[in-house]
């Protein structure tokens, strides 16, 4: 009994010091905790103060002109509250002048290009405002425009100051639209042909040159499951940068719109494709490493593009499944027989296949009845607003209950907040990946 109680007592002075120790290592994570929030509201204040006060018309939106953000000197310009601009479409709340300029470009917004407009308009006490109107498009790390900015500059014209005098400082790329109340049709017509400015990448000669020279940087971005310990697997996003793009400060993944005008996006993904599958055989990080791909549409209907993986798997000698091909939603959709085609032959040489940006709408599940894909990457667009919108967030339950159901794991994409990444792991979603998760990093930095 004596040698009982002994035994008792010192397991019990081992789990108190253990008890001891755990409660020390909560009590600084809570303090470490408090200290990062109250820095963070800090400068959350901060910048909504220096936001609030910015003396320029500033709002968000996504690709289907639906408004995400928006400044105090936006809603006063308009004369509406907060309530009458969220979420709410650009037809719905901007004047017919203002909702005109913005729709005359949004193609080539759309297409990746910054576009720079000035307009004249006569204020309601009489005096002459010009408005410097510019819309930057918003790009993911894959180069896809997934949003835009409108800026708009007003500055009050002077009584000796000519409309005339102003247009002679512009560049013939610049777009000058007269807003008049009396002149609506007359400034519509002679417009109607000026196409908008836009940042210049490069010839299809320079983009040739850059593939056949390798002027990549190729970046990775980690995806990471949503529960602890719950996959052995390294899983990592390829990113391609140009180097033109970082030394002239190009938007990040602006040229591939200018790859895809050209036709030579299958030219650009073969290099990705050789480029890896050497540096995954040279480099033995981790046996269970995988990495997607993204591909092109036009990488879709090249016949001899799973031959070339092919002959690249067998010079390599990597394993198949350490390659994921990566389809965007919109391309499968638009170049469906291919998609199909491409997704079954890929997955016959042991390669998995994800479809990325999914969830628009309710026609997105039929691609699954015929494209087989292994995961499934949830649209960021309703995982940065789930938080905010039970709509969106019942859409993303629903996307992922049907993909555990065909036995498809699902990746919430632009995740940026811990509190996005605690309701991922509570609706059961496999893995999260965005600027919350890793940052991007150059490949050649992943050990």
């Amino acid at each position: 009994m004596i040698a009982q109680i002994t035994r008792t007592e010192k397991a019990f002075a081992k789990h108190l010091a253990l008890f001891i120790a755990n409660k020390e290592r909560l009590t600084n994570e809570i303090k470490y905790r408090l200290w990062a929030e109250k820095t963070f509201s800090e400068n959350k204040t901060r910048l909504q103060i220096v936001d609030e006060n910015f003396p320029v018309m500033l709002a968000y939106f996504n690709t289907e002109q639906q408004c995400r953000y928006h400044n105090r000197a936006y809603r006063l310009w308009f004369g509406l509250n907060a309530e009458q601009i969220d979420n709410r479409f650009t037809r719905e709340f901007l004047s017919e002048h203002f909702y005109y300029g913005l729709k005359r470009s949004i193609n080539n917004i759309l297409a990746g290009e910054i576009v720079q407009n000035k307009r004249i308009q006569k204020l309601a006490n009489g005096s002459t405002c010009l408005i410097s109107e510019q819309f930057v498009p918003h790009f993911d790390s894959k180069g896809k425009v997934i949003g835009f900015y409108t800026l708009y500059t007003p500055r009050i014209l002077k009584e000796n100051e000519q409309f005339s005098d102003i247009t002679q400082e512009q560049t013939k790329s610049e777009n000058i639209l007269i807003q008049d109340s009396s002149n609506d049709d007359e400034s519509s017509s002679g417009n109607e042909n000026k196409h908008p400015s836009s940042v210049p990448i490069g010839s299809a000669a320079q983009v040739i040159q850059a593939i056949e020279q390798g002027k990549f940087h190729l970046y990775c971005q980690n995806i990471l499951p949503t529960k602890k310990d719950s996959n052995p697997c390294s899983y990592y996003e390829i990113l391609i940068r140009m180097v033109e793009e970082e030394n002239n400060l190009i938007p990040p993944g602006a040229f591939l719109s200018f790859v895809e005008k050209y036709h030579l996006m299958p030219r650009l993904d073969r290099w990705v494709v050789s480029y890896m599958t050497k540096w995954l055989c040279t480099h033995k990080i981790n046996s269970g490493i995988t990495v997607y791909i993204n591909l092109a549409k036009d990488t879709l209907g090249d016949p001899q593009f799973i031959d070339f993986v092919k002959k690249q798997l067998q010079e390599s000698n990597i394993p198949a499944q350490a390659l994921c091909f990566e389809i965007e939603e919109s391309d499968a959709k638009s170049n469906f027989p291919n998609a199909v085609i491409f997704s079954q032959k890929i997955r016959q040489i042991g390669c998995n296949v994800s479809l990325s940006g999914f969830g628009h709408d309710r026609t997105s599940f039929n691609l699954l009845k015929n494209i087989k894909v292994d995961f499934l990457k949830i649209d960021g667009s309703l995982i940065c607003n789930m938080l905010n919108d039970p709509a969106d967030l019942a859409r993303v339950n629903e996307i992922n209950r049907i993909a555990h159901l065909m036995k498809i794991q699902t990746i919430a994409e632009s995740v940026e907040s811990l509190e996005i990444i605690e309701k991922l792991h509570e609706i059961s979603v496999d893995f999260a990946q965005g600027l919350g998760i890793a940052q991007p990093q150059l490949l050649k930095e992943l050990k």
